[in-house]
């Protein structure tokens, strides 16, 4: 991509509203490697930027400084500026390039050049007060809730009802569809087939996945949390599909609306 393409595609993103801004973050913050706490604070700020989830940026002043050792590597952001990086050096362990932040950010960026960042998956642990958070800090304005419902929920594959519920519970997530989780006694679950698939969801926890067939669209169509997160033990063991997959959901006898997000590509 050549420099003019690259200058025409930040005025693009400009133009459409592309954002970078910061919030205090109330919470306190603990980071451990090595089973050392590295960092704690309560003075942290989440940094929001468009198409980004967010980020904890935390005082220089509350992270170790005898753990972090300055590196020679740089990148380059078009919204922030130059950024530097520190390696993470705790007894005999190094964890290299681990830490970012942005000595001079560029006048259109918040001033964040008292803080620095850390690569969510380079330490061993976060904590949220005396809570361990996982994947990626949460955003304040994401909102997940769960509500008991007696609504009649069938999902069909393949022309057969897999699934048929008058107890399902509703998950409704910021910006995703509505999920129905069901009782698994409700699914035909000897159409689904294990899947060696797991993924990690900072507010629900680590899901298993099913699939029907090993390949294709019906791969990974179906998923639970065994263990979910505090505060969604509701959807604990039930399961859920993909409405973007399956061939179709009635609720209530209505056909829904086949979604339309990330996991629409159907091959």
């Amino acid at each position: 991509m050549t420099t003019t393409q690259v200058d025409d595609r930040i005025a693009k993103l400009i133009a459409e509203g592309y954002n970078v801004r910061i919030e205090p973050c109330p919470r306190r913050l603990r980071i451990f490697v090595g089973g050392e706490v590295i960092a704690d604070t309560t003075r942290a700020v989440y940094l929001f930027e468009t198409r980004h989830v967010p980020v904890y940026y935390l005082p220089l002043d509350d992270i170790r400084a005898d753990v972090l050792e300055p590196t020679t590597h740089a990148s380059h952001c078009p919204f922030k500026g130059d950024a530097n990086y520190w390696s993470i050096v705790v007894g005999d362990r190094r964890v290299d390039d681990a830490v970012w932040g942005y000595r001079h950010p560029i006048d259109t960026c918040p001033d964040i050049s008292g803080y620095a960042a850390f690569f969510w998956d380079r330490v061993d642990a976060w904590y949220e007060e005396d809570e361990e958070v996982f994947v990626h800090p949460r955003d304040p304005y994401h909102r997940v809730d769960v509500l008991e419902s007696s609504r009649h929920v069938e999902v069909y594959v393949a022309g057969e009802k897999v699934a048929d519920s008058h107890r399902p519970r509703l998950l409704f997530e910021t910006g995703l569809p509505t999920r129905f989780y069901l009782p698994k006694l409700d699914v035909d679950m000897r159409r689904l087939q294990p899947s060696t698939n797991s993924t990690a969801c900072p507010y629900k926890g680590t899901a298993r996945y099913w699939s029907i067939g090993e390949e294709g669209p019906l791969a990974d169509v179906a998923w639970s949390y065994a263990f979910p997160l505090s505060g969604m033990e509701k959807i604990a063991d039930l399961v859920s599909f993909y409405g973007e997959k399956v061939d179709r959901i009635v609720v209530d006898g209505e056909e829904l609306p086949r979604p339309r997000t990330q996991w629409s590509q159907r091959q």
